[in-house]
């Protein structure tokens, strides 16, 4: 099978998955290629996005157009994502050959913008008139098939997706009795990423100054820069964290995943805006409890409440404060949740596993000739890449997010 990705760049979160798929196609006397639209924005090459090699299945639009048009147009299948130019598959669509989108959530700053008709128009163009094409849907995002829902499109043609950076293998009881900081094993909390306003490193700072109100002793690195950077410092001095909260400015990707493996307890403030967040993966790959806002992209996928992670509602700090708090106190339930946090990366949503998943499907879809139409997951199944993405509005993934927590409790008061 002859299978070609599209995107705007290959960056260090592809590469994983990219070579997986690269060996996957070979082994079968296939091939894979990347076709990268455009150089990568310079603010990601200083975060250390790029990589150091150009891999060899890597052709870059700009500089082999007519050898890149002939790979999109001849491939078995098309995987296509990153961009929204739709002229690099305009022609595939128009022959009704076989093509995977891949997608963030459309509506991240609000669904209420999906009644502008500029707007509509251009996700009919784009979208809503492929719903019987052979044109399927990788949902990059727990809350993209709620998006895709709303504009009537890709219906029973959806699958569960991410974002799959490098994942690595630990002795996990050794990688957790390493984690804490100092000699004296304090409880050690990460923040990383850019400081700008959706992600909000604000409440790592606050979280901060909530701990040591309540006497707790641990310590807290933040990693990253950006436009929020002078706020937050002012933060950080305002409630006297000098001795609590250390600023690395930004680290190598490498180094990030070094700080990981010694965290206890990783911060993922980010909002809605949120698409997935990898570092989600390799925070949890790290065995780092997790404690991340519900709506980010990647939580509903990932995390299941109180067995591999925390989830605390959008909007209410308090109780990223609360969980914060639980964490530093318990270091059994740190373990717990940074042993499963490990396993749920290593064992299934990882770049080999999604790889194999993938080329399972295009295969399926290749048999059905296109017309392969799948119901979604039940309530309370595990979503694994690849499976049917299940369509859950905004307003209601919370409870379905603890519904199982909430059926678990039951049972054992049954008992």
């Amino acid at each position: 099978m002859k299978i070609t990705f599209v995107s705007n760049y290959i960056n260090h979160h592809q590469i994983p998955f990219c070579n997986a798929m690269e060996r996957l196609a070979l082994r079968s006397g296939g091939s894979f290629l990347f076709v990268q639209t455009e150089p990568m924005e310079e603010e990601r090459v200083r975060m250390g996005w790029q990589p150091d090699e150009r891999p060899e299945y890597v052709r870059c639009y700009y500089e082999e157009e007519t050898v890149c048009r002939g790979l999109i147009l001849d491939s078995d299948v098309v995987i296509f994502g990153g961009c929204d130019e739709e002229a690099y598959i305009e022609e595939r669509l128009r022959q009704g050959k076989l093509i995977l989108r891949y997608s963030e959530r459309l509506y991240k700053t609000g669904q209420w913008k999906m009644i502008t008709p500029r707007g509509l128009v251009k996700k009919y163009k784009d979208h809503t008139r492929y719903r019987k094409a052979p044109v399927y849907l990788l949902c990059a995002g727990a809350y993209v098939p709620s998006d895709f829902h709303l504009v009537r499109a890709y219906p029973g043609k959806m699958f569960c997706w991410g974002y799959f950076p490098e994942t690595r293998t630990y002795d996990v009881e050794r990688l957790m009795e390493r984690k804490g900081y100092g000699e004296a094993r304090l409880p050690y909390f990460l923040w990383a990423g850019r400081m700008i306003d959706w992600k909000h490193p604000e409440l790592a700072i606050e979280t901060a100054a909530y701990l040591k109100r309540r006497g707790i002793r641990f310590h807290m690195d933040v990693i990253g820069g950006g436009d929020m950077e002078e706020q937050v410092r002012a933060l950080w001095k305002r409630y006297q964290l000098e001795g609590q909260v250390s600023f690395l400015g930004f680290q190598p990707p490498a180094r990030v995943r070094e700080y990981m493996e010694r965290a206890d307890i990783y911060l993922f403030t980010s909002d809605r805006q949120e698409g997935w967040g990898a570092v989600a993966n390799e925070a949890m790959n790290s065995g780092c409890a997790l404690i991340a806002d519900h709506m980010i992209g990647a939580v509903p996928y990932l995390i299941r409440p109180r067995e591999n992670g925390l989830i605390y509602p959008d909007k209410r700090p308090e109780e990223l404060f609360r969980q914060a708090e639980e964490l530093a106190r318990d270091d059994a339930l740190r373990k717990k949740l940074g042993t499963a946090a490990y396993h749920t990366i290593s064992e299934d949503w990882n770049a080999e596993r999604a790889a194999e998943r993938l080329m399972e499907l295009c295969k399926a879809l290749q048999k059905a000739g296109g017309a392969d139409r799948r119901a979604a997951a039940e309530p309370g199944e595990r979503l694994l890449p690849c499976a049917p993405a299940p369509v859950i509005a905004e307003r209601r993934m919370l409870s379905f997010l603890y519904r199982k927590e909430k059926e678990k409790g039951k049972r054992n008061k049954e008992k």
